[in-house]
């Protein structure tokens, strides 16, 4: 059974940092492609960034610069460097993983960006 479990979110002020944490668990994480989605209030899940098991990544435009995703196979962890935030990145993250053509999503960690 694939667990992800997701950590790091919290209150932050614009223009301020956090590092979102997904520890996985039940699949052999090296080999496949993790991501991060967030969804806020009102709105649909957006796809934020995607990391594959090669360490190539791709981020949504709305990030790009500004966000890092980076992945230790040792410890089954994938990570979400956020920096300069901004009120829009309010939302919860979630952690998503594919396997056997299933789809694994995390409880989801809440992120707010306010002064």
């Amino acid at each position: 059974q694939v667990q992800l479990v997701e950590s790091g979110g919290g209150l932050v002020q614009p223009g301020g940092s956090l590092r979102l944490s997904c520890a996985a668990s039940g699949s052999i994480f090296s080999l496949y492609t993790m991501a991060w989605y967030r969804q806020a209030p009102g709105k649909q899940r957006e796809l934020v960034a995607t990391i594959t098991s090669g360490g190539s990544t791709n981020y949504a435009d709305s990030v790009k610069g500004r966000f890092t995703i980076s992945r230790d196979n040792a410890k089954k962890t994938v990570y979400l460097q956020m920096n300069s935030l901004k009120p829009e990145d309010t939302a919860v993250y979630h952690c998503y993983e594919r396997v056997g053509g299933r789809d694994y999503w995390g409880q989801g960690t809440q992120v707010t960006v306010s002064s």
